[in-house]
């Protein structure tokens, strides 16, 4: 080969090389510390309760008697007759509306003779929980109304009978009260029952049968599971929304949730059908019902504990639109709009208002000061709009500085015309502006890293955008099939990443569903599993929160730049920045959604001096396919470890399938 041919061909290599240099060329993240673009709502990141997957009862609300007073449409199920070798007798249910009119049912035992024992067995939700050397709290309404029943001895046992727990309550007296006892368990058991034998013979009336755990959330008397709202707290969440969610509207009117009735005593709140009780065939879920323990007093009292903002949602008068989207006529809205009215005075009112009087007797004197309230959940259509007039103009007409949130449907790929039906909710609040406008999303993982740019040519004026559900499904909507695997949890990180960009528009954002049993659920994926003894939180939680503890405080402008391809819709890497003027730090938080590791080049323009210590907080797992399980609880969990940062320019290293969060000392110029 002479010279001249040997060049031409190597010029011609040369040639053929460059756009494979060009696609092998590192990364680059550029972040703009000199100037901030927006301060991050310091409600950014919170997170939403509805009660589904017995996420209240048999859940979050520390009640372990399911049933306790006796109100499902069958009065006796979850409870069971136990008659031992010669014992007669017959459990009959009253109704007693004129002295009990709001939980008017009671269990009337008239016993002929005791025999060898006779009782009645509850088993729990989905067995009871109780743990080795813990103390339990049992508490029963009794009257006597004939006879000599003498008392009831209560054992907690296990599948083989033993008894792991026992007590007595006696002394019987004509009129209602209140019996107690405390239990300790010998044994740590998943899925125990409780037993309730009755001594002697004679009638007896019984109601609101209950066992709490003592070691409850802040020890309160009656309360919240400690584990579970522990996780939440750890999310130092901005915001909690409450009570739902499809639960808010309910399967008809008359299943609506209605919030006068969680408040109170807990003996006078009126029990109601959870509307997730008959939704889907492959989880059909009779015995699913709302004791209302947990109501609104709790939920305001979990967002003071929580440091969080309260964000109640309310029915506007339209019954889920999935079912029957039966609507309250206009000209008797008047009732709704007043409870609305009513539930501001609850919340925020002084002591000596009608409703501000009742939170005070409830034991929190002081306001709750909320500032935010939604009206409806997942409206649409004129019906909607009509609606939320009357009621936004009763609400800013007596409280103005209340924050109104106004729905657009649901997901538009998951209801009727939805993209026609979001255009034309958009339409109308841009005339009507709302302080927010919810918008949900739930759709399969790789929608969410393609989207990552979703809100970058939101209009910047008008109302602002609360991200109020959304989670990837790894199968489909409401496929049993779906699982929490962490290529959903790091494809929703991208997309959180793009939200954060945005966080000018983009006020407030949550994950949905927050809560699901193990035994007991009815749509996946979740947020938090638990059992009856047991909650951790999967690869989802762990994203959640770690953007939740490291919001920062200004939004900063981040490019990437020569960012790997997933294929020709997918970009591998995704960031987003802000600076925390508290803690004089940038924090940068990066996506590598590739299976390789990614050498990225990061440009801090505008730093002034930046420390050579960074902290770095990796949330990494091998297979896209990994997630956390009730066996293997933190097979995915962050780490955190220092790395030397070189100057205001500096290579870094993204592990492959990450969420990286870097938070670096700066000062600006």
């Amino acid at each position: 080969m002479n010279a001249r041919k040997s060049g031409g061909s190597i010029a011609i290599l040369l040639f053929l090389l460059i756009p494979v240099l060009l696609l092998g060329k590192d990364p680059r993240i550029t972040v703009n510390v000199a100037k901030t673009t927006a301060e991050i709502s310091p409600e950014m990141y919170g997170i939403f309760f509805e009660d589904i997957n017995f996420g209240a009862d048999g859940g979050l609300y520390a009640e372990l008697v399911k049933n306790r007073s006796f109100e499902f449409d069958r009065p006796l199920r979850g409870w069971q007759v136990l008659k031992k070798d010669g014992a007669v007798g017959r459990v009959l249910v009253l109704r007693d509306d004129a002295n009990r009119p709001r939980n008017p049912r009671v269990a009337h035992l008239k016993i002929e003779n005791g025999g060898a024992g006779f009782g009645l067995v509850n088993e729990g939700f989905r067995g009871i929980g109780v743990k080795e050397g813990a103390k339990y709290d049992f508490s029963i309404e009794a009257k006597k109304v004939d006879g000599g029943i003498t008392g009831i001895t209560l054992k907690l046992v296990n599948d083989a009978g033993q008894t792991l727990a026992e007590g007595r309550v006696g002394g019987f007296e004509d009129g209602w009260k209140t019996y107690t006892c405390e239990l300790t368990a010998t044994a740590s058991e998943a899925k125990a029952r409780l037993e309730l034998w009755f001594e002697g013979a004679g009638e007896l009336q019984i109601d609101m049968v209950s066992l709490f755990p003592r070691d409850t959330w802040k020890g309160r008397k009656n309360g919240l599971r400690k584990d579970i709202v522990q996780l939440l707290a750890d999310m130092k969440p901005g915001f909690l929304r409450f009570p739902g969610g499809c639960i808010v509207e309910g399967f008809d009117l008359s299943q609506r949730y209605q919030w006068k009735n969680t408040i109170g005593p807990v003996n006078e709140r009126v029990q109601n059908i959870n509307r997730w009780n008959f939704e889907f065939r492959h989880r059909y879920t009779p015995d699913y019902y709302q004791s209302y323990g947990l109501g609104y007093y709790e939920f305001f009292l979990l967002s003071e504990d929580l440091g969080a903002e309260p964000m109640p949602i309310l029915t506007c008068g339209m019954a889920c639109q999935f079912n029957t989207g039966e609507l309250v006529p206009m000209d008797q809205l008047e009732e709704y709009v007043q409870d609305a009215l009513d539930l501001i005075e609850f919340a925020n009112g002084p002591a000596d208002s009608k409703w501000g009087k009742v939170r005070a007797e409830m034991g929190h004197p002081e306001p709750f000061n909320m500032k935010m309230i939604g009206i409806g959940n997942e409206q649409w259509g004129p019906q909607y709009i009509e609606r939320y007039k009357v009621f936004a103009k009763a609400l800013k007409d007596k409280y103005p500085d209340i924050q109104l949130i106004a729905a657009t449907g649901s997901d538009a790929s998951i209801f009727p015309n939805g993209a026609e039906e979001i255009a034309y909710l958009w339409e109308q609040w841009r005339q009507l502006n709302p302080e927010f406008v919810d918008e949900h999303f739930y759709r399969q993982p790789d929608w969410f890293i393609e989207n990552t740019g979703w809100y970058d040519q939101y209009p910047r004026k008008g109302p602002e955008l609360f991200v109020g559900e959304y989670a990837s499904q790894s199968v489909g909507v409401a496929s049993p099939d779906n699982r929490n695997i962490w290529k959903c949890a790091l494809y929703e990180a991208a997309f959180m990443t793009g939200m954060e960009r945005n966080a000018d528009l983009v006020r407030m954002t949550c994950y949905a569903p927050l809560l699901a049993h193990e035994d007991a659920w009815q749509w996946r994926p979740d947020m938090i599993w638990f059992d009856n003894l047991k909650a951790y939180g999967s690869a989802n939680y762990q994203v959640q929160r770690l953007f939740s503890l490291n919001p920062g405080t200004h939004l900063l402008t981040a490019k990437v730049s020569d960012a790997p391809a997933l294929d020709d819709k997918k970009a591998g890497l995704h960031a987003s920045a802000t600076l925390d003027k508290n803690a004089g730090e940038v924090i940068v938080k990066v996506v590598n959604a590739t299976a390789t590791p990614l050498s990225t080049e990061i440009d801090l323009k505008g730093a002034g001096k930046v420390g050579k210590n960074a902290r770095m907080i990796l949330l990494t797992s091998p297979s896209l396919d990994d997630e956390n399980t009730i066996d293997h609880p933190e097979k995915i969990v962050p780490t955190t470890s220092s790395v030397s940062i070189s100057g205001s320019k500096f290579q870094q290293q993204f592990a492959p399938y990450s969420l990286t969060i870097l938070r670096i000392p700066v000062s600006t110029k």
